[in-house]
């Protein structure tokens, strides 16, 4: 124990002599582990949100009863099923609006309500009779109350409306929901004796069938463990999940690097321990120790790092969400201690595996060998070929993902596996460039230029890698959302036509604004819209009513259609699918669906598909006449105008004075694309965010390698200068060769980032959304990330360039002294 400690000691020394190259480690583990980290507390915190939304009242955590044909069904079912010895429970569903924003309000039972939702917030016996008689009490999150800028106790007013219930807090709420009695959500909703499911609970007894007592009017949904938001989201967390393995693993490389040159610097002081007695194995378990401890203290900074990271970005990561999905998170952290000990755990096991082939070398070269710097740097040579047929194997099972796969985890296999076989055909197109540069070479300086930068490679393979697999997500990253936003405005073009869009607080104000309208000169066109929520194969379905007028005929996206598709809309037998509806129930024009509807169902001739980008729903859309009839009890409160362009500003401020409408009800199509544009910006903005850190870090391992190089290099570089070559010029090569590997490193890094831009589009985006973006390349964007890249390698290749330029000569005298 005395011999381990001992040992330890005179290891541990090594880092007090050289403080820089310990910075240089714990920033790689601290980078590493932070990132890790903080993308692991986003995805902790989205999925928390996400079981708190399956949680309340049921969700698909709790088996149900719903309608078969429609979204609601009569009460009276209910007391049939009770009667029956059914263990259900009512909840009533829909949306009302509060200041201009949109609730999810929730009616339940709470005396019925099954004991199995225990994860739900519950109505507690003392406040049972508060809650279930006026004026009741409505159950809000605290970041809903927050939102509202109202105090716990007070009633908000609906717009258009009167007051609601005095506001009470529930902590296990999700944000945006209202809780209140079943019988005061029918007379908000106006939906008297209407259900929008039954909640089951486990039954004490036998039961009669369910087809005899509801007939074929309900239907039975098992719980699941997985929700549909979950489903729906996968995407984005893997994404995340993806930037933050990167991340980690180009940390890595800058660890594997400090190591590195340690353990090339220790080499005299392990040979001197071994010839005093210590074990290899002894030696090979302190120095696991060392790092153990070392990692311990970088995993805990990591830590704290990655809780600031998360913080920073969960604004930006709800936004996301909320932009793409619907899905509500809030804007704070909670994390359970199982995240700290994870983080610590992937420290460890991070720093373990970037010293790896170190303490295997370490462990099985003789004694004598441990002298011999260069000998690894030969050795790793020979792994060349190991690694181009590697390559070969990963490029050969993207190509199986890719033809064989079919899920949204096969698309980002055939992403992982083709970045796995660039990174590790890398050096073997460094070594094919560089040996043709040698080989066109004349001058002896410049053969030796070409050579050297060959006997680097076997050093700077891996920031090479690093620098590789960062560009690369750069590149395919910032083509596939620069694309999504040049679709994206062009299609926001199509979707908002109209010049002039109103939302009022009520059908009767909807009459009175459209009489005052009909008077105004300057409006040319009334467009009412309607919006219908329904179920379709099983999934949430938006039924859109548009009206007939040349506004859609002439700007709605249609990506195919039959001749004539806007004339057959109109008797309403027809309509257009949105592309993420089509690709989900494999549909093509002339198809036929079956649409639920208040009067049952509603058969429509697909004559359409249109994009409809940004939706987290499948959607239809019908003749606007058809959609009333069919579904008459839908607010009819929105529209479209069509007014002369000078006249604008005046109609929206006469409008707003005389019927007291807000900027949120009343907006002009410019406003309207200016802020569609502002939350499609941030929506992206995470992403941007952790390109830059992944690239930032990767310019890190690149600057330690360099410094891990710089005094092994010296025997190398000595005899130049003693012939003659002076220490400014050498500096100036060293720059050279670095800029020369970084810009072949890029040029590899760009067609790559394309191909890993087209199968975000081509493959990962249609299952993530349902919907293909077009293709687009980007020359300027590539030209700055190309300058970016190439003022990284410069950054990095500036302070050990530097140093040599300053080297005093007997630092290169002293090489020949010591027989180097």
């Amino acid at each position: 124990m005395k011999r381990a400690l001992w040992t330890l000691a005179v290891l541990l020394s090594h880092w007090r002599r050289h403080p820089m190259q310990l910075a240089t480690l714990l920033i790689g583990l601290i980078s590493a582990t932070a990132l890790w980290s903080g993308v692991q507390a986003l995805n902790q915190q989205a999925r928390a949100s996400y079981d708190r939304a399956a949680a309340t009242f049921g969700g698909t955590r709790t088996a149900m009863l719903v309608a078969r044909n429609g979204v609601s069904f009569p009460q009276q079912l209910f007391v049939d099923l009770r009667r029956a010895g059914w263990p259900v429970s009512p909840v009533l569903e829909g949306r009302i609006q509060i200041e201009g924003r949109s609730f999810r309000l929730l009616g339940i039972e709470p005396v019925t309500l099954p004991a199995e939702v225990g994860d739900a917030p519950t109505v507690g016996k003392a406040s049972l009779q508060s809650f279930m008689t006026p004026p009741g009490e409505m159950l809000v999150a605290p970041e809903t109350l927050s939102d509202l800028r109202l105090a716990e106790g007070t009633r908000p007013q609906r717009d258009g409306g009167a007051p609601l219930p005095p506001l009470r807090v529930q902590p296990n709420l999700v944000p945006g929901v209202l809780v209140v009695d079943i019988g005061i959500a029918q007379n908000l909703l106006k939906m008297p004796d209407q259900i929008s499911r039954l909640l089951i609970g486990k039954a004490a007894g036998r039961h009669a069938p369910l087809e005899s007592v509801a007939g074929d009017k309900l239907r039975l949904v098992e719980p699941d463990a997985e929700t549909d938001l979950e489903r729906l989201t996968d995407s984005f967390h893997l994404n995340l999940t993806a930037f933050g393995l990167l991340s980690f693993f180009v940390g890595l490389f800058i660890v594997n690097s400090a190591i590195g040159l340690a353990f090339e610097q220790r080499l005299p002081t392990l040979r001197t321990l071994r010839a005093c007695g210590v074990s290899a194995r002894m030696m090979n378990a302190v120095l696991v120790l060392e790092l153990v401890s070392l990692a311990l203290a970088a995993g805990l900074i990591g830590l704290v790092c990655g809780y600031f990271i998360a913080g920073a970005l969960l604004p930006d990561v709800a936004a996301s969400l909320r932009g793409l999905y619907g899905a509500q998170i809030p804007g704070h952290l909670t994390l359970k201690p199982q995240w700290w000990f994870a983080g610590l755990a992937i420290s460890i096991l991070g720093a373990l595996a970037a010293a790896a082939a170190s303490l295997a070398k370490a462990l099985r070269l003789p004694l004598l060998a441990t002298a011999q710097p260069f000998a690894w740097q030969q050795a790793q040579r020979r792994w060349l070929t190991y690694q181009s047929a590697l390559a070969l194997a990963a490029f050969g099972a993207a190509g199986c993902f890719l033809w064989f796969g079919d899920s949204l985890i096969s698309g980002f296999a055939v992403l992982a596996a083709l970045m796995l076989g660039a990174a590790l055909i890398l050096p073997m197109f460094l070594e094919i460039v560089l040996s043709l540069g040698q080989r066109y070479a004349r001058a002896p300086l410049g053969i030796w230029f070409w050579a050297d930068s060959r006997q680097q490679l076997s050093g700077l393979s891996l920031a090479l890698m690093a620098l590789l697999l960062a560009l690369a997500v750069n590149v395919g990253v910032s083509t596939m959302v620069e694309s999504f936003s040049r679709t994206f405005l062009v299609w926001l073009d199509g979707r908002l036509a109209a010049d002039v869009y109103v939302n009022a607080a009520n059908d009767a104000q909807a009459h009175e604004i459209k009489a005052w309208l009909r008077e105004r000169p300057e409006v040319e066109a009334i467009l009412p819209g309607g919006r219908a929520d329904t179920q379709l194969a099983g999934a949430p379905l938006e039924v859109l009513g548009l009206p007939d007028h040349a506004t859609y005929r002439d700007n709605w996206p249609l990506l195919q259609s039959i001749e004539d598709a806007w004339v057959k809309l109109r008797p309403g037998d027809a309509a257009l699918v949105s592309e993420q509806l089509a690709r989900r129930l494999h549909l093509s024009v002339g198809d036929r669906i079956e649409v639920p509807a208040s009067g049952g169902n509603w058969t429509l001739n697909v004559v359409g598909i249109y994009a409809d980008y940004g939706n987290p729903k499948s959607q239809i859309a019908v003749n606007f006449a058809a959609l009333t009839r069919r579904f008459p009890e839908i607010p009819l409160t929105r529209m479209g105008l069509r007014v002369s362009s000078s006249k604008i500003p005046a109609l929206i401020s006469a409008l707003q004075a005389k019927f007291g409408l807000d900027n949120r009800n009343v907006a002009d199509q410019a406003t309207m694309k200016a802020e569609s544009t502002r939350i499609f910006n941030r929506t992206f903005s995470v992403t941007a965010a952790l390109n830059a850190f992944t690239l930032g870090v990767a310019g890190v391992a690149l600057l330690t390698s360099l410094l891990t190089l710089a005094n092994s290099r010296l025997p190398q570089l000595a005899p130049l200068w003693a012939i003659g070559v002076t220490r400014r010029r050498l500096a100036a090569i060293e720059l050279l060769k670095a800029m020369s590997v970084a810009l072949i490193t890029t040029i590899f890094a760009l067609p790559l980032g394309l191909l890993v831009a087209w199968c975000l589009l081509a493959i990962v985006n249609v299952k993530a959304f349902g919907w293909r973006l077009p293709f687009h390349v980007f020359p300027l964007q590539l030209l700055w990330l190309t300058g970016v890249a190439m003022a990284a390698a410069l950054a990095a290749s500036a302070l050990p360039v530097i140093r040599l330029a300053r080297m005093q000569p007997a630092s290169l005298i002293r090489i020949f002294a010591n027989e180097r």
